[in-house]
């Protein structure tokens, strides 16, 4: 069953905190069966708050999203954009 990564990011708090973090999370892509479908194109906010920028990945599996994201490559590029703003992130299963 694929699994997706949803990324919202609320506001930017430091741009500098965040390119660092681009950088690294590209590196971090590695070997992980990383599928972007949506990344910070225009967005139109339907419903609830704003929202500067929407990322979208799709992986093959739950287990798939858990290894990139729990990777030290990873873990080590969420620092900055924790540092650089405010986001929400979500693991969602999609149908099988």
């Amino acid at each position: 069953m694929p699994a997706y990564v949803i990324f919202i990011k609320n506001r930017t708090v430091d741009a500098d905190e965040l390119k660092t973090y681009s950088q690294k999370a590209a590196a971090a892509r590695g070997d992980h069966p990383v599928k972007p479908l949506a990344f910070y194109g225009p967005l139109e906010v339907l419903e609830g708050d704003a929202a500067e920028g929407v990322v979208l990945i799709e992986f093959p599996d739950k287990a798939a999203a858990k290894a990139w994201y729990d990777s030290p490559a990873y873990q080590d590029a969420k620092q900055h954009r924790l540092k650089g703003a405010d986001y929400r992130v979500i693991l969602a299963e999609g149908l099988g």
